[in-house]
């Protein structure tokens, strides 16, 4: 895509947002750290930058020539997105529901997105998820309680994190394979990362490497069995 194409694209990515009725935070905050900089590039006040183009683009498999030219798919259908646009964009199937306790993940070649879900959940505050998961165990309590579901968003470019909040972390087999539900924090490495339970009864943090996190994906909410 040409510099020139990047100045005009700031309204086609508008309409997808509205089309996916999310705000400017929801949209862009598991992109980058500076939200308000995208309300002038929506209004075509200033143009996005080649990274940052990039990154929204494989963040929501945006077709390229339909965000250039307008014309064409909004988004792209390779085999390989296929599944997951569907559980993120067809509101009458939902996100699934994949029943499977998050520490027992192993990281290896392990897709928590290719699993076979039990069912699916149409839920419109978390349609733009990628999956639901069971939450076992009160490390996280009260934020989240075991037997409660917690709707997960795949975070593409790690170094975007939102402090205090909290992530389903898959790392690799240099940090033992953990794989986790915690609040994430700043270290003063900006290589690591902190690791912490809600449940104050759970005392210790853990210090990950960055470059251990194989999957990490942001918790955007939860809901209850009853909501089902």
């Amino acid at each position: 895509m040409t510099d020139n194409q990047r100045e005009n694209f700031g309204p086609r990515l508008k309409e997808i947002r509205l089309a996916k009725k999310m705000t400017l935070h929801e949209f862009y905050g598991v992109i980058s750290k500076h939200v308000n900089n995208f309300s002038p590039i929506e209004n075509g006040a200033r143009s996005i930058g080649k990274r940052l183009s990039e990154d929204v683009i494989r963040h929501y498999h945006i077709n390229e020539a339909w965000l250039a030219t307008g014309l064409g798919n909004m988004f792209t259908d390779d085999e390989l997105n296929t599944a997951t646009l569907a559980n993120r964009y067809d509101s009458t199937e939902g996100v699934p529901f994949i029943n499977i306790n998050p520490s027992e993940i192993c990281s290896g070649e392990f897709n928590i997105l290719r699993e076979k879900p039990e069912y699916y959940v149409n839920f419109r505050p978390f349609n733009d998820c990628d999956a639901y998961l069971p939450v076992y165990g009160d490390s996280m309590y009260p934020k989240y309680a075991s037997g409660e579901i917690i709707a997960v968003r795949e975070v593409i470019n790690k170094d975007i994190i939102q402090w205090g909040e909290a992530y389903l972390i898959i790392a690799d087999e240099y940090a033992n394979n953990i794989t986790t539900v915690k609040l994430l924090f700043e270290h003063d490495s900006n290589s690591k990362i902190v690791l912490r339970a809600s449940n104050p009864n759970y005392k210790g943090d853990t210090i990950l490497d960055r470059n251990a996190i194989k999957k990490l994906f942001l918790v955007k909410g939860k809901i209850t069995r009853n909501q089902l």
